[in-house]
């Protein structure tokens, strides 16, 4: 598709998006990009019910009382996004595979992100660093950031979460909103994405494709590895293995969604074959809820 085409159709589902959440939360939109990020704003004297830790020692130790910190919430907010650009998300119909959609959803949402006036950066991983680009402001920096991420050829065909969650937080030194999409077909990455979710507000979308559980009755047939190459010969009619297979997709995407709940992120499972922005107006709505109640 060309990029002016590509351009367009994004433009339109981020246009659609917000319009719908201003209806729903009739005109009080909180983005779902702005973080609970505090900068310091100024200091007051100290009343009665304050958190004793705001107390600002080297004013009060001046003798004039006991005053306390005030802060604001950061006018300026940085969105990373960190996107799985390995070989396991080449499945799915042509034009409409897992990339594609990790690539779509990664433009709309960086899109309504500078709109916001937040900046926006971009980290694309395999089992390396395929792609960084420094957060920036404004829509000719979301073009290009765009351009970027569609005409990007990763290097390598492997996955190493972990490693890219490490190098992630090595990097993104100010808290930051951080969306990362991927199918999280990997293991051993837990521990990285929980420091991950405590450092920063995270947003985890999970990209699943049918053919990863619905694999059609065609007998012993050789399977083909994207990211090793190694291809196995498989009963793709056996129960046990159509089974297994169910089982093993829908046990980690609930493992998935349980572990972002108790580390506080937002979790979002997107399939290929479904309209995805109903599912990014649910994102929308339920971060500004949250916002909303803290």
């Amino acid at each position: 598709m060309p990029m002016k085409e590509l351009v367009k159709k994004l433009r339109k589902y981020q246009i659609q998006i917000r319009k719908a959440i201003n209806n729903q939360m009739q005109g009080n939109f909180h983005s779902v990009f702005k973080g609970s990020g505090l900068e310091f704003d100024d200091v007051r004297a100290y009343q009665y019910g304050d958190d004793v830790r705001a107390i600002d020692w080297n004013v009060t130790a001046k003798g004039h009382g006991t005053f306390v910190k005030t802060f604001r919430e950061e006018k300026e907010q940085i969105v990373f996004f960190l996107i799985d650009v390995s070989a396991s998300q080449e499945i799915g119909n042509p034009g409409h595979k897992k990339i594609d959609v990790v690539k779509e959803i990664c433009g709309v949402l960086s899109l309504s992100a500078v709109q916001e006036q937040s900046q926006v950066g971009l980290i694309c991983f395999s089992d390396t660093k395929e792609k960084y680009v420094k957060p920036g402001k404004g829509t000719k920096h979301a073009f290009r950031f765009i351009s970027d991420l569609f005409s990007l050829q990763p290097k390598s065909l492997k996955t190493n979460i972990s490693k890219s969650i490490l190098y992630a937080l090595n990097l993104i030194k100010r808290k930051s909103v951080v969306i990362m999409i991927s199918d999280f077909i990997d293991e051993g990455y837990e521990h990285s994405l929980k420091a991950l979710a405590s450092q920063h507000d995270l947003v985890v979308i999970q990209i699943s494709d049918k053919r990863e559980t619905q694999l059609p009755r065609l007998g012993i047939v050789p399977l083909l590895d994207k990211e090793t190459k190694k291809t196995i010969w498989t009963n793709t009619s056996s129960t046990k293995f159509r089974g297994d297979l169910k089982e093993t997709f829908t046990g980690n995407q609930e493992k998935l969604e349980l572990f972002c709940r108790r580390q506080g992120a937002t979790f979002v499972n997107i399939n290929t074959d479904e309209d995805y922005v109903p599912k990014l107006i649910k994102l929308f709505r339920v971060r500004n809820k949250s916002r909303k109640i803290a």
